[in-house]
């Protein structure tokens, strides 16, 4: 089995069989091979073919090239020999990194001097040897590129703020990650990736598939509070691997998911489709889930709103007006509407000119992990103040990561639990899952349901 599945290459051939079969051939023939393998041995260092392969694996250009003073053969495999085992992910990576460190120099230049140089094999190794574990190669290929950055603020992994809390995530370098490496039980076998010094909240990665968690997804860890154990660990997913973690945070960075706000990176995760125009006015809304403000246990999922209000700048000056008063309607999961009004927005009363953009923060909590909201607000124009006009607030849905429930929890409720007689499979055997040992992956998407239940604002 082990010869079958072994890479097969001419110089492991047998050379006896190889000899036979050349005897059978005429003088002629044999020098005809010897130029053809002669001329394919040239053609295999062939700069052009280099050329692209450096451009496809290493992402080089002439520039590199020149500055190496070797031929793209050489530089290729100088670059194998270093990087060869990550030739799957350093494109991948090494683009993502010149893609955030681009935008960066033009929006937040300040956290360009925050990354560290790249981390070397030895230094990796020593890492692992350290810990005990094995770093994916995503991971480690990632930190050859940067070693993360300084512990300061602002941390390139995003912020959030509101009027009394504060949360940015600086991008760990592999020494402090493996000084946070997890050994305690509910969180054995975790690095962290991120840490946030105002709140203590870190995003951890799983090196080894134990205590219901998948190998090297990353997550918050969320305390069960309901619980008396205290390795009852709750987990908000946030990627499925170190590549996907990082890329698609890296994607919503430079696209403008992801708004810059004080030269900051601001994690509002903003719907194409919420924009509502009513007018001379666009309302649009943004929107982010807080883990460090949310348990699973008891249920209590924390988001935040950003709404921008702005009035077009063709509009005429007799178009001014004032904001007076707000109005939500919130469809509960049931069918039922539940409707909160009050005056102004977060204690002002903004007035629009032509050109003009406010734009205000507020938050609300929920018992479940998806919601939506919708409303309008109220007016009157500064020339009369007997006109008055709805301008409408587009629904916006709040959903928090999937979650998953420790294997400590899962296995006491299926020791508590009587199953039905529908239960069964076929043969009368109880049918329990799937029959893996990872946690109950939960948080349903309720953004294409009709309803939701009702949220509470703060």
């Amino acid at each position: 089995m082990a010869a079958a599945t072994s890479e097969l290459r001419v110089d492991h051939l047998p050379s006896d069989p190889l000899l036979h079969i050349l005897s059978f051939l005429d003088f002629r023939d044999l020098v005809h091979c010897s130029y053809v393998s002669r001329r394919l041995n040239e053609l295999s260092k062939h700069n052009p073919l280099w050329r692209a392969l450096c451009s496809k694996h290493w992402l080089l250009s002439d520039v590199d090239r020149l500055q190496s003073g070797v031929s793209w053969f050489c530089l290729f495999k100088q670059y194998y020999r270093d990087l060869g085992r990550y030739i799957q992910f350093y494109p991948v990576l090494k683009r993502a990194w010149e893609q955030l460190k681009s935008f960066l120099q033009q929006r937040c230049p300040r956290m360009i001097a925050s990354l560290k140089e790249g981390a070397t094999e030895v230094e990796l190794n020593d890492i692992e040897a350290q810990i005990g574990c094995r770093l994916p190669d995503d991971y480690r290929c990632s930190y050859r590129i940067h070693n993360g950055q300084k512990l300061v603020i602002p941390g390139l992994m995003g912020s959030m703020s509101l009027s009394n809390h504060y949360r940015s995530e600086v991008l760990l370098d592999v020494e402090t990650a493996a000084g946070g490496f997890q050994q305690r039980k509910g969180m054995r076998r975790c690095l962290p990736l991120t840490f946030c010094f105002h709140t203590g909240l870190s995003q951890y990665m799983a090196l080894e598939p134990a205590e219901g968690r998948r190998m090297f997804e990353s997550f918050y860890p969320c305390p069960d509070q309901t619980a008396q154990d205290p390795s009852a660990i709750d987990m908000f997913i946030t990627g499925s691997c170190f590549l996907e973690w990082f890329t698609t945070y890296v994607h919503n960075v430079v696209t403008g998911e992801y708004p810059i706000i004080r030269d900051q990176i601001f994690r509002y995760v903003h719907d194409k489709g919420c924009v509502a125009t009513t007018g001379d006015i666009t309302v649009s809304v943004s929107t982010s889930f807080l883990p460090e403000l949310s348990s699973v246990h008891p249920p209590h999922f924390f988001f935040t709103y950003r709404i921008r209000i702005e009035m077009s700048s063709s509009a005429s000056p007799e178009a001014a007006c004032q904001l007076d008063s707000r109005y939500w309607k919130i469809t509960t999961s049931d069918g039922n509407v539940e409707e909160v009004q009050g005056p102004g927005v977060v204690g002002e009363f903004p007035v629009m000119t032509p050109g003009k953009v406010h734009e205000y923060a507020s938050c609300t909590t929920f018992s479940t992990p998806s919601e939506y909201m919708e409303g309008h607000y109220t007016f009157h124009r500064l020339a009369n103040k007997e006109e008055v006009f709805h301008v409408a607030i587009p629904r916006f849905h709040m959903v928090c990561p999937p979650f998953r429930e420790p294997v400590v929890r899962t296995q006491k409720a299926s020791t508590s639990f009587t199953p039905r007689l529908d239960d069964h499979d076929d043969d009368g055997e109880y049918c329990d899952g799937d029959g893996d040992d990872f946690g109950d992956l939960r948080g349903i998407n309720m953004a294409a349901l009709e309803g939701a239940w009702c949220p509470r604002h703060i």
